[in-house]
C-alpha cells in the first residue's frame, strides 16, 4: 500500500506539520483553529483514542466517590484541557466535535466528516467559497492508506455521530443509511458496537442487505461475547444489539460484551499488523445519561469507560510504542455534586449525603424500565423502585410520572428523582460549552499538555503516526464532475434506485459506474476496488483520485 505522510527520519515532525498547515491554507479549505498549545514531538506505531461522550468533570469526580474514593485508571493520564466549541457555536454537538477530533477541522452541528458552511467563532479562518460541506480526511482513513490496521468501537449504534466522524462523511448525522454504508465499504478491520437493524434491508430506505455484504467481504460477523472472544479472524465485525448496547450496569454479559472486553479484543486483532494500528473507542451512553439527568447511567458508563482505558493503557505500557488519548467531546447536563438544597450547608455535608442514595441503586433508569410490567401499576412501581433503587418514599406525583413515562424515556424520569435525593444538581438537559479534561500517554513518558483545541487532537494523532491528512483529503475527495469533464467524459446519474444512485461516466467505449457511498467501481463490467468511497454531500459528488485515473 502507498505510505501516506513524511518519510521516516527524513524531516522533523515540526517542519512537516508547518508545511502541511501551509498546504491546507493554500487549498483554501480553512485552517484549524489557532492554538496556543505546543504539541510535543511524539512518534508512535499505534494510536488509541478513547472518547467518553458527554463526560463532564463532575461526572468523573462523582464516579470516583461512588467507588469509595479509589482512583480511576485515567487519573494518572490527566495532562491538560481541551476546548470544545464548534465552527459557529460555543456549545458543540457530537457530530462536529467528533469531526474535530477525527479530521482536525471544526464543523457545524450535525455535520459528520465535512467542513462547515461557515466559520464564525473567534480565531477561525473563513471557509473558501465552494468548499462548504466538502469532505475532509480523518485519521483512520490516513492510517489505513499507510498500511496500518484500523478499528472503531461504540456502545451506541456504530453509525452514531462519534464513530461515524472517524469512518464516514455526510452533513447530516441522522442519515444512518449513508453513514452505515460508508462504514461497510471503508476497509476498517475491526468494528464492534450496536445498530444491527440498520444493516438489514428492512431497516434501510435503500433496501440494501449490508449484513450480506459484510459476510461477503470476509468479516467474521459475531453477535455475542462468546463468538467475539472465539474469533481468530483478522477482520471482525460485532453487532451486539439492534440499536444501542445497554448501560453497563444493566448489561447481560452473556449477550453483550463490556466496552473493556471489546477494547481488549480489538487491540488483540489490530496488533497483528506489523505496520501498527489506529483504534477509536467511544463510551457513547455517558452522554445519553447526562441528557436524561440520570446519575446512575453516568456512573455506570464512566466506570465501564475507565476499564476500557485501563486495557488500552496496560497494552501501551507493555508495547512501548503506543500513544493513548482519552478525552470527551463536550460536557453535558451541567452536573454538579451539590444542588440548591445544600446551598447553606454545602461545606458541612458528609460524603454520604451524595453517595448513599446512589449506592442503593442496582440498575439505571433504563434498566428499571425492563423490570416494570405493562401496563404499569402503582403497586408494581413502588415495589420495583424499592427493590432496585432503595427508594421507599415515592410521592404520588413521582409514581404518576413513572406510570405515564413514554417507552424508552424512563431514565429521564427516574434520574431526577434519585438526583434530588442525592443532591446532585443539573443546569440543563443538553450539552455544555466548558473545557474538558485531557488524558494522554505516549512512549518515553511524553504526553499532550496545556490548553488544546479539539482540532489539536487530530493533529497530534496524525503527527505521531506520520500521516498527512491534507494529502489524504486531496487523494480521496476529488470533485467528480469537474475532474471527469476535464478528461472529456460525460457524467450522468442512474437513479433507478432513488435511495442508492449510481454515477455513470462514459468516454468513448469506456463506461465507469460508481455506486454512491461505496468503494466499488465497475469499469466496462469489471469490478474495481477504490482507495476510498464515492461521497455525495448533498451538493456535489467526490471520488478518490484512482477513480478518475481509471479513464484514459
Amino acid at each position: 500500500m502507498q505510505k501516506v505522510g513524511p518519510a521516516s527520519g527524513k524531516y522533523g515532525k515540526k517542519a512537516w506539520m508547518a508545511g502541511a498547515l501551509s498546504a491546507v491554507m493554500a487549498l483554501g479549505i480553512g485552517a484549524p483553529a489557532a492554538s496556543a498549545a505546543v504539541l510535543p514531538d511524539i512518534e508512535a506505531e499505534n494510536v488509541i483514542i478513547l472518547i467518553p461522550d458527554g463526560m463532564s468533570m463532575d461526572a468523573t469526580t462523582l464516579t470516583r466517590w461512588y467507588n469509595g474514593g479509589q482512583p480511576l485508571a485515567m487519573d494518572e493520564m490527566a495532562s491538560g484541557l481541551v476546548r470544545t466549541y464548534s465552527s459557529d457555536a460555543a456549545i458543540a454537538d457530537s457530530a462536529p466535535a467528533g469531526t474535530a477530533f477525527a479530521t482536525g477541522h471544526k464543523s457545524h452541528t450535525g455535520y459528520v466528516g465535512v467542513l462547515p458552511d461557515k466559520n464564525t467563532m473567534p480565531g477561525l479562518d473563513p471557509i473558501a467559497a465552494g468548499n462548504e460541506k466538502k469532505p475532509v480526511a480523518n485519521v483512520l482513513e490516513a492510517a489505513r492508506l499507510s498500511g496500518k490496521a484500523t478499528g472503531i468501537i461504540a456502545t451506541s449504534e456504530i453509525m452514531h455521530a462519534t464513530p461515524a466522524a472517524f469512518s464516514a462523511h455526510y452533513p447530516d448525522r441522522s442519515n444512518y443509511d449513508a453513514l452505515s454504508k460508508q462504514q461497510v465499504y471503508a476497509g476498517i478491520d475491526v468494528v464492534l458496537g450496536g445498530g444491527a437493524k440498520y444493516f438489514k434491508p428492512e431497516g434501510r430506505k435503500d433496501g440494501a442487505d449490508l449484513e450480506a455484504v459484510i459476510n461477503d467481504m470476509g468479516y467474521d460477523l459475531v453477535k455475542d461475547p462468546a463468538a467475539m472472544q472465539a474469533s481468530t479472524s483478522d477482520k471482525l465485525w460485532g453487532m451486539f444489539a439492534e440499536t444501542s448496547l445497554s448501560y453497563d450496569m444493566d448489561r447481560d454479559p452473556a449477550k453483550q460484551p463490556s466496552l473493556a472486553e471489546m477494547t481488549e479484543k480489538a487491540i488483540d486483532v489490530l496488533d497483528r499488523n506489523e505496520e501498527g494500528f489506529f483504534l477509536m473507542v467511544e463510551g457513547s451512553k455517558v452522554d445519553w445519561a447526562a441528557h436524561a439527568n440520570d446519575p446512575m447511567g453516568i456512573i455506570s458508563d464512566v466506570n465501564a469507560f475507565d476499564k476500557a482505558v485501563g486495557e488500552a493503557l496496560e497494552f501501551a505500557k507493555e508495547d512501548g510504542n503506543t500513544m493513548v488519548i482519552a478525552v470527551t467531546d463536550h460536557g453535558n447536563g451541567g452536573i454538579t455534586i451539590g444542588d440548591r438544597g445544600t446551598t447553606s450547608t454545602y461545606d458541612e455535608e458528609p460524603l454520604e449525603t451524595f453517595t448513599a442514595p446512589l449506592l442503593k441503586a442496582k440498575l439505571t433508569g433504563e434498566g428499571v424500565e425492563a423490570k416494570l410490567a405493562s401496563p404499569r401499576s402503582n403497586n408494581d412501581i413502588k415495589q420495583v423502585m424499592a427493590e432496585y433503587y432503595g427508594i421507599t418514599d415515592l410521592t404520588n406525583k413521582e409514581v404518576e410520572a413513572i406510570r405515564r413515562a413514554d417507552e424508552g424515556r424512563l431514565n429521564g424520569v427516574i434520574g431526577p428523582m434519585i438526583s434530588q435525593r442525592a443532591h446532585i444538581g443539573w443546569t440543563s438537559g443538553g450539552h455544555t460549552g466548558g473545557d474538558v479534561t485531557l488524558y494522554s500517554y505516549a512512549p518515553n513518558g511524553q504526553r499532550l499538555h496545556g490548553l488544546l483545541e479539539n482540532t489539536d487532537i487530530a493533529k497530534a494523532m496524525a503527527s505521531a503516526l506520520g500521516l498527512d491528512l491534507n494529502a489524504v483529503t486531496e487523494q480521496l475527495f476529488v470533485p467528480a464532475e469537474e475532474a471527469f469533464t476535464a478528461k472529456g467524459a460525460e457524467w450522468t446519474v442512474d437513479s433507478s434506485n432513488a435511495a442508492s444512485p449510481v454515477y455513470v461516466v462514459t468516454k468513448g467505449e469506456n463506461t465507469l459506474r460508481l455506486p454512491v457511498f461505496t468503494n466499488v467501481a465497475e469499469l466496462n463490467g469489471n469490478e474495481v476496488t477504490l482507495q476510498g468511497n464515492v461521497i455525495n454531500n448533498g451538493v456535489e459528488v467526490f471520488v478518490p483520485q484512482d477513480a478518475v485515473d481509471l479513464l484514459p
